[in-house]
């Protein structure tokens, strides 16, 4: 099972979800994001959030084309997409994409990366991503990690989330790198490419960002 969860940013940003939507997918959506999700005639397994984004009118469509409904006070501490990336991780995905997390207001964007380092951290297996129709953003702890082309992303960059990155190896790249150490403000890693279908990429300490972009 995947779970995907569609946040309410602008929807110019947002791919064609349908290409996401297959019987063992789960959709979620938060806050304004579950009804983009009916108006792309996607019926959310779960819509949750405070509906601080949405009219009246627009909460009981929401409500009544929703299978299940979460609903919490617009005073909380916990953002609402903490709170959907909360349920999704109980229900042991094999993975968790997000959409409608970029664009728009980069608070929450930022805090939306911030999530990801937080699952990371809390040392959570399940592999999430942050997808827009232009990038797909993920993290990863020290090891080996293979890498294939991709259509949609050319590009890969490796962004240091952790002050330092330790034994940083690119292989199969157009800008190869052998036990690399890259530091936090360094843009040593921006915007390289596979020369191969298929690469690795391995470290040794730190926490790495990998943002796959097209133009």
């Amino acid at each position: 099972m995947i779970i995907n969860i569609l946040a309410g940013g602008p929807n110019d940003h947002l791919p064609d979800l349908s290409e996401y939507q297959t019987k063992e997918d789960v959709w979620a959506g938060v806050d304004r994001g579950a009804l983009t999700l009916i108006s792309e005639g996607i019926t959310p397994n779960l819509a949750l959030g405070d509906f601080d984004s949405v009219t009246t009118k627009e909460a009981e469509l929401i409500e009544k084309r929703s299978k299940e409904i979460m609903k919490y006070s617009a005073e909380k501490d916990e953002t609402d997409m903490e709170l959907a990336i909360q349920w999704a991780l109980k229900q042991t995905p094999e993975r968790i994409r997000i959409f409608g997390a970029t664009g728009g207001r980069l608070d929450h964007f930022f805090g939306n990366i911030q999530l990801l380092i937080h699952s990371l951290l809390s040392e959570h297996d399940t592999p999430i991503e942050i997808m827009d129709k232009n990038n797909l953003i993920f993290l990863k702890r020290p090891g080996h990690h293979p890498i294939s082309k991709h259509e949609a992303y050319k590009y890969i960059s490796f962004i240091p989330v952790s002050m330092e990155i330790h034994g940083l190896s690119l292989k199969g790249f157009k800008y190869p790198l052998e036990n690399f150490y890259l530091q936090a403000g360094s843009t040593q890693c921006i915007s390289n490419e596979l020369i191969n279908d298929n690469g690795n990429f391995s470290f040794s300490k730190g926490i790495l960002m990998v943002v796959r972009s097209n133009d």
